[in-house]
């Protein structure tokens, strides 16, 4: 009889929690424009990237102006995180995780960049000039040469040196196998 009890108070939680939206209204549609200015991820193979170019000199004068306060005048760090350097320490002691020695996608800088910097003012920079910060940065980590130029056909191609060092976790979230007969 308990059993049963909790089993319908269950129920009776979620359908009450389901109804609030039509009980109360909270709420309305989101348009389309709404939910298109939330859809600003970047995907591995570069889906999600915009128009727009942009070049190594271009991005070290954005950085210069955007960037250096926090990161250091060529990536070093100091007071936010360092940027460069760092190949070859991942299997050390003393690990430096850096977009040239950790990163597994150059499109994840662009998406890292546009979604939260400049710390203080987050997806100002126009597209131009996120590109160019990347290709800078790509640069400074000695992936793309001095005239580089990252655009969406660009910039998902190049490879980043731990692009291998990532692997998908296919296993489920769970340890449980689940049971197919004789269960208990």
């Amino acid at each position: 009889m308990s059993t049963l009890k909790v089993a319908i108070g269950i129920a009776a939680a979620l359908l009450t929690a389901s109804s609030y939206g039509q009980t109360y209204k909270f709420g309305k549609q989101a348009t389309a424009k709404e939910i298109a200015g939330w859809d600003i991820d970047v995907t591995p193979d570069g889906r999600g990237l915009p128009k727009g170019s942009g070049s190594v000199s271009r991005g070290k004068q954005v950085y210069d102006s955007t960037c250096a306060a926090c990161h250091g005048a060529k990536g070093e760090g100091k007071p936010a995180d360092r940027l460069v350097g760092g190949r070859g320490t991942l299997n050390t002691d003393r690990p430096v995780k850096t977009i040239g020695s950790f990163w597994p996608y150059a499109t994840t800088i662009y998406d890292y960049v546009y979604r939260a910097m400049p710390y203080n003012a987050p997806q100002s920079m126009k597209p131009d000039d996120v590109y160019a910060v990347t290709a800078y940065l790509l640069h400074l980590n000695g992936i793309v040469g001095a005239d580089a130029v990252m655009d969406a056909s660009t910039l998902p191609k190049v490879m980043m040196p731990n692009r291998a060092g990532f692997h998908a976790d296919v296993r489920p979230d769970t340890t449980n196998s689940a049971c197919m007969r004789d269960c208990r």
